[in-house]
């Protein structure tokens, strides 16, 4: 990160600032303040800056320039404008040549213009340094040049100030401390910003850095929190992220306050860096930028997220490409995330070696975490300033068992690791070899940390950020920094599984009890407690190798479990575990739960309570862990009532004469009965004669007793169509039932109404009584995932199935032209799946549709299985961020299954030219000149 003036190749080619002096200097205008004669200078410097950009841009593209180099170049490129506009204006506009000393006038770059780096549409900050208060000529040259820059379509932060102000305000203000702390002089009196800088130097930065330094690590760390307090998240911010340029700056003001150096290359002479981790820091400086550069050229403004509508489009262009089963875009987050974690790493070190320069003692400041100097013995380590370290440079390579015992030792104490002994780590990560990996004390120690009672993720997140994990255990290494590219997930691979970890130690504790009751209800019941906390690290270890990850981790639990010490019991309830993480929430949230054949084949899989009890809870983990709004309160419901029934079944006692489905109807018609006490027997039983034993146990007694009375209301009044709708709170969703005649296409019908009102489907059931009525339930959220509760959409909602079901409903055709979700999803490629099931079901055949998401789509595939001649029983929805996965279950007129081949692939196929089978472009085919640049950022 050169500080100092540093001229691009050929930059006469960029602007030429004296031709262009001289150009405007000839202008034939001898009113110099006259409109026409600014018209005319404004045209020459437009088209300078235009021909500039644009041979920046050209250089950028085709390869010749890195991103830091292009960032430096529009530096120079605005250098050089402005020192032809201060000319302009001081000796031609408002003449004074010979200025007195009260006009004396220095322009000073602030900023990122001050560091002399400028993404391509970054703002320019300017300083103009007076010597003291502002004089009217002063005042008019500063007025011309900013109305000039702003013309020119220059994004320009300014500010007007003596010397003395600005040193007043950078005591008071850290951000102008800041400011003027990479301060850069443009042009115009070059010895007042000279004295700026002496002044600033001694009665500001003298005595102050540990203040300056304590400000600039707590605006990181507030920073960091609003930008989601994780390096890995998916749509990272390449300048504010964590790990991303704002923190390579921070480290530059703090080297630059601490130590009075310019340039991060300097550091090793310091001996605050070696000469390998200021390379780090240069090669990453290298990467941000050329990332930065060409998000801002693809979007044509300043940008600075990597959504995901760029991503491929970027790696593209820096010449990541498919291969080994990952998508060349998978590979270019990657890279992103480890150059991140990298600058983490350089972040720690940096901060070991502020302590060793300059102490201060613990809880002085909010630096105390930094600073400490009381020293201890604690079990082979020293304790100093309440931090593990180590005594010895050679404790590492003298017994490497340390390399885990130190995290071990941290977790065990609860004190911090001292970032000295961090970085000794990072030094010997060569120690960690097989023989190490073998090592049954290393391997206790690991396992005792993995299933800690006291913080299990803050143990595992040192290790991983100190690269001490992914090496003890390689098949996690494959996924640390691993992207999972698709809206549903937040996190990457090893990011997800450290934060189900600390999940999971939030059940144990109690923590959750309020959204995870059951889970929280169940785990101090578990036998195999060590065990679920292993499941839980391999769960996902195998993502990214282009098989079943859950098939391929189930492979490593077997391979690894042993090693680490597990017992042959543990280890195959821990495969299991792996293989199976997802059958719970499949079956909960795709299939039919009444549906006995469903809970049949879900135990037969189970087979224990042990197991259903592991499962539940790694599941809730999961879940919780894979963003925010993923888990709530309608799928804890499905858990939970999946749980409850195969519970129940596990642990039932057979009766002699009595089948369980007849022993649930009758407990079913018991409880209704008391909830209908009002009723005569005679209506009570004609109200029995109406359903199926399917529709008796597709509820709790309460839900069926509330259809009763609705029903006989209906009845009562002759309604054609009744609708009621009710908030459950506590589920997180609307309950919509709807009462009317039967006839082909009602589902769709409804499906649409709802998809108009802006209701989400999560799940539906519809069922056909024996008076040729059929009652529907439909459960929906609304766009953010809770219940469907306004008052005024819920009055809409009943006019718009009205007007649906009598055919009267404008709105379903625009449904089809919406677009599904923001533009930058589009990107994403949803392979369109029809699979159909006549084993999941004894009385239905199972249609599971995957695809993209968009408005309208349960109303089109209703209709189209309509169209089939086949009658929709149920229905589940479930959504992964773009993608979809509806199942219906369904029978032909007569009550059967779809059991002829010829009208399975029928089905198949109407369903699939339903589903949106066109796919985003693929990015264009990478150019060699952008191999050469991403062999730029890489040097």
């Amino acid at each position: 990160m050169v500080r100092s003036p540093t001229y691009p190749k050929a930059r006469r080619a960029l602007i030429e600032r004296r031709t262009l002096d001289l150009t405007l200097a000839a202008l034939p205008f001898t009113d110099r303040q006259s409109p026409a004669r600014r018209t005319a200078v404004f045209a020459e410097l437009k088209q300078a800056l235009a021909h500039g950009r644009d041979e920046i841009k050209r250089r950028f593209l085709a390869g010749g320039a890195s991103g830091i180099e292009t960032a430096r170049a529009m530096a120079y490129l605005t250098d050089q404008l402005i020192r032809v506009l201060y000319d302009d204006t001081t000796l031609r506009v408002y003449q004074t040549p010979n200025p007195t000393q009260a006009e004396r006038l220095a322009v000073v770059a602030v900023g990122g213009y001050g560091r002399g780096e400028m993404a391509p549409f970054s703002d320019v900050d300017l300083l103009f340094l007076l010597p003291y208060k502002q004089t009217p000529v002063g005042e008019q040259i500063v007025e011309y040049m900013l109305y000039m820059l702003w013309d020119l379509g220059l994004k320009v932060g300014h500010a007007t100030r003596s010397v003395e102000e600005c040193l007043r305000m950078a005591r008071q203000d850290q951000t102008i401390r800041t400011a003027l702390l990479e301060s850069r002089y443009v042009w115009g009196d070059q010895a007042l910003y000279s004295d700026l800088k002496r002044r600033f130097a001694a009665e500001v930065v003298t005595g102050t850095a540990l203040d300056f330094v304590e400000a600039k690590l707590g605006e990181r760390d507030a920073r960091h929190e609003r930008m989601g307090d994780s390096r890995y998240v998916l749509e990272p911010n390449i300048k504010e992220g964590k790990g991303a340029l704002r923190d390579l700056h921070t480290l530059y003001w703090i080297a630059k306050y601490a130590y009075q150096v310019d340039d991060v290359a300097a550091l090793p002479l310091r001996g605050v860096l070696t000469t390998a981790e200021a390379n780090k820091f240069a090669k990453a400086e290298a990467f941000f930028w050329t990332i930065r550069c060409h998000l801002h050229y693809l979007a044509g403004r300043a940008e600075e997220r990597l959504t995901f509508d760029v991503q491929r489009e970027l790696a593209a262009a820096m010449g990541y490409t498919d291969h080994a089963g990952t998508r060349g875009v998978e590979r270019f987050m990657k890279h992103y995330f480890l150059v991140a974690k990298d600058v983490g790493d350089l972040t720690r070190i940096f901060c070991a070696a502020l302590e060793a320069e300059q102490k201060r003692k613990p809880k002085a400041s909010a630096l105390h975490r930094w600073f400490g100097t009381k020293k201890h013995e604690k079990d082979g380590f020293i304790v100093e300033g309440n931090r593990l370290s180590i005594g010895q440079k050679e404790a590492f390579l003298a017994d490497p068992v340390n390399l885990i015992r130190l995290f071990w030792e941290a977790d065990r104490t609860g004190f911090d690791i001292h970032p000295t002994a961090l970085r000794l780590v990072t030094q010997n990560l060569k120690l960690i070899d097989a023989k190490l990996r073998d090592h049954p004390d290393a391997n206790r120690l690991f396992l005792e940390m993995l299933a800690s009672r006291n913080e299990p993720e803050q143990a595992l997140r040192r290790m991983n950020e100190a690269g001490v994990l992914g090496r003890f255990v390689p098949d996690f290494g494959r996924v640390v920094a691993q992207m999972q590219y698709d809206m549903y997930h937040v996190f990457t691979v090893d990011e997800h599984t450290l934060f189900a970890i600390g999940i999971l130690a939030a059940i144990e504790k109690g923590q959750l009890k309020d959204e995870a009751p059951l889970a929280t209800a169940l785990f101090p019941t578990l036998v195999s407690r060590r065990a679920l906390y292993v499941a839980v690290l391999l769960h996902d270890i195998a993502k990214g190798r282009g098989g079943d990850h859950s098939v391929l981790g189930e492979q490593v639990a077997y391979k690894l479990c042993p090693r680490l010490g597990l017992t042959a019991e543990e280890t195959e309830t821990v495969a299991w575990l792996v293989r199976q993480h997802l059958a719970m929430s499949n079956t909960a949230f795709r299939r039919d739960l009444q549906d006995p054949k469903t809970l049949q084949d879900f135990v037969d899989l189970v087979q224990s309570p042990e197991r259903l009890k592991l499962l539940l809870i790694l599941t809730v983990a999961d879940i919780r862990a894979v963003g925010p709004k993923v888990w709530n309160n309608w799928k804890a419901g499905l858990l939970r009532e999946l749980y409850t029934l195969a519970e129940a079944k596990l642990t039932a006692e057979p009766v002699e004469g009595v089948s369980p489905l007849e022993r649930r109807l009758q407990a079913q018609h018991t409880e209704m009965r008391k909830l209908l006490d009002d009723w005569a027997e005679a209506d009570f039983n004609a109200h029995i004669a109406l359903g199926s034993p399917s529709y008796w146990l597709s509820a709790d007694p309460a839900i069926l007793a509330r259809n009763a009375r609705m029903i006989r209301r209906a009845m009562l009044d002759g309604a054609p169509l009744s609708v009621e709708t009710r908030v459950d709170a506590k589920r997180g969703v609307t309950d919509v039932t709807i009462y009317t005649g039967d006839h082909p296409g009602v589902f769709a019908r409804i499906a649409g109404a709802l998809a108009v009102a802006g209701a989400n489907i999560v799940d539906a059931r519809i069922f056909t009584l024996s008076n040729s009525m059929v009652l529907d339930s439909f459960t929906v959220q609304d766009q953010d995932g809770g219940a469907f509760d306004r008052p005024d959409k819920l009055a809409r909602l009943a006019v718009l199935i009205e007007q649906s079901l009598s055919g009267r409903l404008k709105s379903l055709a625009d449904l089809k032209t919406q677009r599904s979700g923001p533009a930058r999803t589009q990107v994403f490629t949803v392979p369109p799946r029809v699979l159909v099931h006549n084993s999941a079901s004894a009385t239905s055949t199972v249609v599971e549709i995957n695809g993209r998401d968009r408005p309208g789509l349960l109303h089109d595939l209703g209709s189209t299985i309509t169209k089939q001649n086949l009658q929709i029983g149920a229905a589940k929805i479930t959504t992964y961020g773009e993608k979809v996965v509806d199942v219906f279950y369904v029978k032909d007129i007569f009550g059967l299954k779809l059991e002829r081949p010829s009208k399975v692939e029928e089905l198949r196929r109407a369903l699939l030219a339903v589903l949106d089978t066109v796919a985003p472009p693929e990015p264009k085919a990478t150019r060699p000149a952008a191999r050469s640049r991403a062999k730029l950022a890489a040097e």
